[in-house]
């Protein structure tokens, strides 16, 4: 009988999930259908799409914390920490620790004193709201930024902020959730402890599984090993380290810095690399398309219009708080720190601090016992909700205000008419070289000669006139060129420590040559 159960139980669930797949692969067939759609971003799109069928009251998943935060969470905190240069996050590192760490405690005492002194809701309840709500979720908005060629220190800024403030809103809502229970300790000190040990453990635990991957991995070259290993690395991080009483997510973030910026880099050659990055963007686009749809598909619109008060009071506070945290922190940064935060683009973080999966995840695990439940479940719902649809689809009206736009289709034109024009002069030095073959016609090898010649030359007028319509294109070639310069010289480094040639990665020597001369 338990048998019978279980294999009813898998397929239920298997039929459930394929339901959501073809649900969510169907929603991203449409821009390419109906060119209207191109202006939404494709996760915003799964989230209206996930509210039409949650308001014909079709219910594909019931979403649970466990649900987000082990399955879901893990390989998007992972990707994104992976795809994180730590150059680049060295650089902005002060302005997003403070985002991420005061800029979660202003967030959770300003909604919190809001709620409580403007809509009565008792403290505790507006406590645990703040913290659910303190967690952003950019996905939507660095999606847009890729699209429309927003500067990279933009998408570093948020995503940055986005993979520390998620665990730090964990470990806040987990220390804040003891309070109705009556089971924290109130002292600043014990909390400061609890703090520091739950985030030590995390990054300790993690340093030490993401070295000792990194290490390993010196030691054979087998891609598909190597993809596997990063894989089971996030997920086995996660739980590991909540078995030991440490945060999760900081574990997982901690786990993709090193493996994405030292361990690919020591232990991958530059194909498998490309293999664990594409497999990673292929996860994350997998794992979005269900929770965005999710989230729209999981709303009970009639709860939401019993809680419309609470709600509008709370996205009143969260905004203004944000406003307040992302203005005063920007101009502590800027006064510390090299590297300035313009206005402009702390106008961007503010309406950029989209929430999601998180938020969600936090209300659904407040526990049961607890009889305002209900109503933190409705209010985060609500917020996510709003700053989905109405933050990320107005947030490209913002940036065209702004004038912070980039010229990104622009830039893939340049790129891709520069690389066919180096494949093509690639074979006719090829086929310059087996122009001997005897089982070749001689005519045929003019005739092709031709051919490629005439498109090279074609490429080539392209090329100059697109530099001499837009000169910034000039300053872009040159900044790829200096990346291919640096990713060579950086991947003869990692070759050389794999044969035992080096015991250590060289820093690279052109990045300071090129840092000097500029």
């Amino acid at each position: 009988m338990d048998a019978t159960l279980g294999e009813m139980t898998i397929e239920t669930n298997l039929k459930q999930f394929l339901l959501v797949l073809s649900i969510s692969l169907s929603v991203a067939t449409l821009p390419r259908i109906f060119s209207w759609f191109r202006q939404i971003p494709y996760t915003l799109l799964l989230v209206i799409v996930g509210l039409g069928l949650a308001f014909v009251d079709v219910r594909l998943v019931n979403l649970s914390p466990e649900l987000i935060l082990s399955i879901f969470l893990p390989p998007l905190l992972f990707e994104a920490a992976w795809n994180l240069k730590w150059s680049e996050l060295k650089q902005e590192f002060l302005p997003i620790c403070l985002y991420a760490v005061l800029g979660v405690m202003i967030a959770i005492a300003g909604i919190a004193l809001g709620l409580n002194q403007l809509g009565g809701v008792p403290l505790t309840t507006a406590l645990l709201i703040g913290a659910s709500l303190s967690a952003t979720d950019p996905v939507s908005v660095i999606a847009l930024f890729r699209d429309l060629g927003v500067g990279s220190r933009l998408s570093i800024l948020v995503e940055g902020e986005s993979l520390f403030n998620d665990g730090m809103a964990v470990v806040a809502f987990s220390f804040l959730v003891a309070l109705p229970m009556g089971t924290a300790d109130l002292s600043i000190q014990s909390a400061l402890i609890e703090f520091v040990r739950v985030v030590g453990i995390g990054i300790a635990v993690a340093s030490l599984i993401g070295f000792g991957i990194s290490y390993l991995t010196q030691r054979f070259d087998l891609p598909l090993v190597e993809q596997s290993l990063t894989l089971v690395s996030a997920y086995g991080t996660y739980l590991i380290i909540e078995d030991f009483g440490g945060s999760g997510v900081i574990g997982v973030v901690t786990m993709g810095l090193i493996l994405g910026n030292f361990g690919s880099r020591i232990g991958m050659n530059p194909r498998t690399r490309i293999i664990v990055s594409e497999f990673w963007e292929f996860l994350a686009f997998f794992v979005n398309s269900i929770v965005f749809l999710l989230i729209g598909d999981q709303i009970r619109f009639n709860i939401l219009g019993q809680n419309l008060t609470i709600i509008a009071i709370t996205l009143i506070v969260m905004i203004v708080t944000r406003a307040l945290a992302i203005y005063g922190l920007s101009a502590l940064s800027n006064r510390f720190s090299e590297s300035k935060v313009p206005l402009k683009e702390q106008s961007v973080l503010l309406w950029g601090g989209l929430r999601g999966s998180v938020s969600i995840a936090l209300a659904l695990s407040v526990p049961a016992i607890l009889p305002d439940r209900e109503e933190i479940i409705a209010t985060v719902f609500g917020v996510v909700l709003f700053t989905l649809l109405v933050q990320g689809l107005t947030i490209k009206p913002l940036l065209e205000w702004l004038n912070l736009l980039g010229n990104q289709p622009l830039q893939q034109q340049f790129s891709e008419a520069l690389a066919r024009l180096a494949a093509l002069r690639r074979v006719l030095q090829h086929l310059v070289q087996t122009a001997d073959r005897p089982v070749i016609e001689p005519e045929f090898y003019r005739y092709q000669q031709t051919l490629i010649q005439g498109e090279i030359g074609r490429l080539e007028e392209e090329i100059k006139t697109l530099q001499d319509e837009h000169p910034d294109l000039r300053a872009f070639a040159a900044e790829q060129f200096r990346l291919e310069l640096l990713t060579i010289e950086a991947d003869t480094y990692a070759e050389l420590v794999r044969a035992g040639q080096l015991n250590r990665e060289l820093a690279p020597f052109l990045q300071q040559d090129f840092s000097e001369e500029g």
